[in-house]
C-alpha cells in the first residue's frame, strides 16, 4: 500500500507542471482573446468617429469653434449686466498690448479696396492714391509762405490768380508722374493690334478667336484643300 501510494504521489507530482503549464497557457490565451475584442470594439469605434467626421461640412471645426466663442461672449455679457459693468469696457482691459499691436498691423496690412462699384468710385480712390505718393517740399513751402505773406491764406477779396509759377523740378516730377501712369494704363488692355495684311475669314470676334483655335489644331490637315479652294476662286 505505501508503495502504491508513493507511486500514485509521484504521478501526481509529475503531472502537476504540465497542468500548471496548461493552465498558464489557457490564461495567456484568455488574455489574449480579451485584448483582442477590446481592440476590434476600439477600431469599431474609430471607423463610427471617422465617418460621423467625414458627413460633418468642410468647415464644422471653425464653425465649431465661433458658436463655442459666441457662447463665451455672451456668458461674459450676463455677468457684466448683473455686475453692471460695461462689456466694451471689460473687453478692451482684458486685451493685452501685444495682442492690440499685432491688430493694428493686421488692420494695416488689409487692402481697403472693394474693388470696382462705380466710375466716381474709382476715381477717388485713384486720387487718394496718387496724393498718398505727393512727398511735400516743406522748405518751398516755407519759402512761399514768406514770399506770399497774407495772400499765402487767401480770403474773398484776395488776387492771386496767376501770381504762382511753377518750378523746373515740379514741372519734370509731373511729367514723370503722368509717363508713369500711362505706361501703366497701357498694360491694362490685352487687346492685339490688328494686322491689315491678314485674311478676313471671320464675321464677329468671336468667330474670328474659334476659327484661330481650329487652324492651329487643323490647319496642317485642311493647308491642301485651302489652297485647292483659293486656286479654284482664282481661275
Amino acid at each position: 500500500m505505501a508503495s502504491a501510494t508513493e507511486g500514485a504521489g509521484l504521478s501526481v507530482d509529475e503531472e502537476s507542471p504540465v497542468s500548471q503549464k496548461r493552465e498558464e497557457r489557457l490564461r495567456k490565451f484568455r488574455e489574449l482573446h480579451f485584448k483582442r475584442n477590446e481592440a476590434r470594439k476600439l477600431n469599431h469605434q474609430e471607423v463610427v468617429e471617422e465617418d460621423k467626421r467625414m458627413k460633418l461640412p468642410a468647415n464644422w471645426e471653425a464653425k465649431k469653434a465661433r458658436l463655442e466663442w459666441e457662447l463665451q461672449v455672451d456668458e461674459k455679457k450676463k455677468d457684466c449686466v448683473a455686475r453692471g459693468e460695461d462689456y466694451d469696457r471689460v473687453k478692451l482691459l482684458e486685451i493685452s498690448a501685444e495682442d492690440a499691436e499685432r491688430w493694428e498691423r493686421k488692420k494695416k496690412r488689409r487692402n481697403p479696396d472693394p474693388g470696382f462699384s462705380g466710375y466716381a468710385e474709382a476715381q477717388l480712390r485713384q486720387y487718394q492714391r496718387l496724393t498718398r505718393q505727393i512727398q511735400p517740399d516743406m522748405e518751398n513751402y516755407a519759402r512761399q509762405r514768406e514770399e506770399c505773406g497774407e495772400d499765402f491764406h487767401p480770403t474773398s477779396n484776395s488776387l492771386i490768380h496767376g501770381t504762382h509759377v511753377p518750378t523746373k523740378e515740379g514741372i519734370d516730377r509731373m511729367v514723370e508722374d503722368v509717363e508713369k501712369q500711362i505706361a501703366k494704363r497701357s498694360k491694362y488692355s490685352r487687346r492685339r493690334a490688328y494686322n491689315d495684311d491678314a485674311d478676313i475669314d471671320y464675321i464677329n470676334e468671336r468667330n474670328a478667336k474659334f476659327n484661330k483655335k481650329a487652324e492651329r489644331f487643323y490647319g496642317k490637315y485642311t493647308a491642301e484643300i485651302k489652297q485647292n479652294l483659293e486656286r479654284g476662286t482664282a481661275v
